[in-house]
């Protein structure tokens, strides 16, 4: 493999996970503590999400399907009304969507099979993913679509996943970070860093890295990372980024979005023939908010019709992808031509967190 930058250390073994009890709470920010259980304690691997990674995830009391608080109230459908359609090709384009196994990523797996693009389906679980590609060459004639393993919570995985990119692909236009972990109670990667963060920001920060050479060689081409309105509430915590402090789950779903955005901003200042953007889908009934809480359930029963599926959902991330260059600004955040919060646009703090990614990760990238 011929990666980006010089690779210090990666690939690491599984690290001590710490304490031996798990961070939760009562729905309310109340702390309740839980011994973890001997094997795995803050890592398990049935995970479901639009990014595969949520059963860890999973929340007991007080919750409901999104789905079913949906129904429950007998809403109609959502009000989102698309103000912007395209018919390019990507015919001989190839691109990476991770989390493609379900929801928002399964919707932009579709687009850009129906358009000509290859599209590889990076997921965590084969049979999933395996499944979620059949099901894109059912619907769509013609489709080309092969999956790939991936985990992001385990740089290991990583690794392997991008070696095998390199081994198999002679291009990379597109590359699609979708995957992602919400609103979950404390967990750390098999790495040890808290989950969201890790995930959400730190992996995909990870993979772009190491498929950067790919990506310069078929210039020009284009990075795209799922972020989220939650970034307006976001901090980056320097001081706690393994979440061991003062951990709640909304505050780090926030500061892992926020990450997204910045990272974004810094990797459209850091390279050329490489455009990025990040993008905000909405609130999106997929896998990854299965199970939410009170008091936000029941904003979903009085507010459902602002609740878009996964196809509105994937709407700005294909707008990214095939719009012309010119009529975009690499670096910007996009939802319905929103502007990212001022956290979003801070420099000094993006600078800072490219910094510190690289430092967690081992790596040097300039």
């Amino acid at each position: 493999m011929n990666f980006s930058g010089d690779v210090i250390v990666v690939c690491v073994s599984q690290t001590s996970h710490g304490s031996d009890e798990v961070e939760r709470d009562d729905g309310f920010g109340n702390p309740v503590q839980e011994e973890a259980t001997e094997t795995a304690p803050f890592f398990q691997t049935s995970l479901r999400s639009q990014g595969d990674y949520i059963s860890h995830c999973t929340l007991q009391d007080e919750t409901l399907p999104v789905q079913e608080a949906m129904e429950e109230q007998s809403l109609g459908k959502s009000l989102f009304i698309p103000t912007w359609s395209s018919d390019t090709r990507l015919d001989g384009k190839t691109a990476i969507v991770t989390g493609g196994n379900a929801g928002i990523g399964k919707e932009t797996v579709k687009d850009l099979a129906s358009r000509g693009a290859r599209v590889i389906l990076a997921c965590r679980d084969m049979a999933k993913g395996e499944q979620a590609a059949c099901d894109v060459m059912r619907e769509v004639k013609g489709a080309k679509v092969v999956t790939r393993q991936l985990d992001l919570a385990d740089t290991k995985s990583i690794c392997q996943f991008a070696e095998n990119i390199y081994n198999t692909e002679k291009a990379l236009h597109y590359l699609i970070n979708n995957a992602g972990v919400a609103v979950c109670p404390f967990a750390r990667t098999v790495d040890g860093i808290e989950m969201q963060f890790g995930v959400n920001h730190l992996g995909h920060f990870f993979l772009t890295f190491l498929l950067l050479d790919l990506l310069k060689h078929s210039a020009p081409s284009r990075v795209i990372n799922l972020s989220s309105a939650a970034h307006l509430f976001g901090k980056i915590h320097f001081d706690d980024l393994k979440g061991e402090k003062d951990y709640h789950h909304f505050r780090a779903y926030a500061q892992s979005k926020l990450a997204n955005v910045l990272f974004t901003r810094e990797l459209a200042k850091r390279t050329e023939g490489i455009t990025a953007y990040s993008v905000d889908p909405g609130f999106v009934n997929t896998d990854i908010l299965r199970y939410i809480r009170r008091p936000l359930l029941d904003v979903v029963k009085n507010f459902g019709f602002l609740i878009r599926t996964p196809a509105e959902g994937a709407y700005t991330t294909i707008y990214c992808t095939v719009t012309p260059e010119n009529q975009l600004v690499t670096g910007g955040y996009y939802r319905s031509a929103a502007e990212s919060s001022n956290a979003g646009q801070d420099d000094g703090t993006a600078l800072k967190l490219w910094a510190v990614s690289c430092h967690l990760l081992g790596i040097r990238w300039r």
